[in-house]
């Protein structure tokens, strides 16, 4: 997060952190972050840094 935020000082690569974030608002529920996660494997490196910002940025 760090290599493309300014404002994270985390070290997991974005993709890690939004499954992270996902997990947690499913209740660590695999499947249900699974399927959350499906569309995020086809966005480009922009959309999933604005998808990050929206659910990661405090």
């Amino acid at each position: 997060m760090n290599a493309v935020f300014d404002w994270s000082d985390e070290e997991t690569p974005v993709r890690d952190a939004i499954w992270d974030a996902y997990m947690e608002a499913n209740n660590h529920d695999t499947i249900k972050t699974e399927e959350q996660m499906k569309p995020v494997l086809d966005m480009s490196d922009d959309d999933v840094k604005a998808l990050a910002e929206k659910l990661l940025k405090k």
